[in-house]
């Protein structure tokens, strides 16, 4: 189980370098956005490359940022069952879903989107959009997505599977045991308490 562990601790650390790749995606994508409305509205410039390269990067961001979600422990989950559940039924619950559910998924999505990029890469297809740009680097984000997903998900696996057996302290992240809302909550709570301490007259 050690070994799975370590494993495990390589394949969040790739996960955690894909995330900060993605976040530079969103930096891109506003960058460009912003800059296509200001030659747009300013010079009536526009181009479908401008547009294209846009979505482009938000399916970048979804696709390649899905594992590094799965990573952080910050998908969507049902709050109002989970929170009523014990850590080990949530963790067995995890358990089965990345077997039942996450594997097949991405097994069977891979298998569909592949041919696709494959078939774009060897024909060289291009947009039909005048100045449109080449297919198949989008067409690749959805057989790359799903494959880091699945490796992101077997590392969940392995870490949830040590905590039930005992050789893990905890199955998730530590830093998500809060939700948004509890860790905004308590933040707020804090700065109030400093302000009333700072407006409190000092002994003398």
């Amino acid at each position: 189980m050690q070994f799975l562990l370590g494993l495990s601790r390589a394949v969040d650390r790739f996960g955690e370098w894909v995330g900060q790749f993605v976040r530079w995606l969103v930096l891109a994508a506003v960058l460009i956005s912003a800059g296509n409305a200001i030659m747009r509205k300013a010079f009536d410039i526009s181009s479908n490359a401008y547009l294209e390269i846009q979505w482009y990067l938000f399916a970048g961001v979804f696709m390649l940022g899905a594992g590094y979600v799965f990573l952080k422990n910050a998908h969507v989950r049902i709050d109002f069952i989970s929170s009523r559940l014990s850590l080990r039924t949530n963790t067995i619950i995890d358990i089965l879903g990345i077997v039942l559910v996450i594997f097949p998924l991405c097994w069977m999505m891979i298998e569909l989107s592949w041919p696709l990029f494959r078939g774009a890469w060897i024909s060289g297809e291009v947009s039909s959009n005048a100045g449109g740009l080449i297919r198949w680097p989008v067409l690749l984000l959805l057989p790359l997505g799903f494959a880091l997903l699945v490796l992101q998900s077997a590392s969940e696996l392995i870490k949830r599977i040590a905590y039930l057996t005992g050789h893990n302290p905890h199955p998730f992240p530590v830093e998500q045991e809060k939700s948004a809302e509890e860790q905004l909550l308590e933040e707020l709570q804090a700065q109030a308490a400093v302000q009333d301490a700072s407006k409190q007259p000092q002994a003398r």
